[in-house]
């Protein structure tokens, strides 16, 4: 019975930090864009496409998207 005496501080603890560690995601801004980082999987980071959609690139060094005429292999949008 005295190992009670252990168990709720710790589970106090470790609920401490779980909670603070929620308000400091909610703080910095962690569940802003949550649809974002679900696409970010179906593409690769160095194709140009997915960095104009990104906003990634300049404007001034932005290519049209008729230029790729490349098919990508990973695409299956059509």
């Amino acid at each position: 019975m005295e190992v009670w005496y252990l168990m709720i501080p710790i589970a106090m603890v470790f609920v401490a930090i779980a909670i603070a560690v929620f308000f400091w995601s909610v703080k910095s801004d962690q569940f802003e864009d949550l649809d974002r980082h679900g696409s970010n999987i179906l593409f690769d980071d160095d194709d140009t496409a997915h960095r104009q959609a990104q906003g990634n690139q300049p404007q001034d060094q932005q290519t049209p998207p008729h230029a790729n005429q490349q098919k990508d292999p990973h695409d299956h949008s059509a």
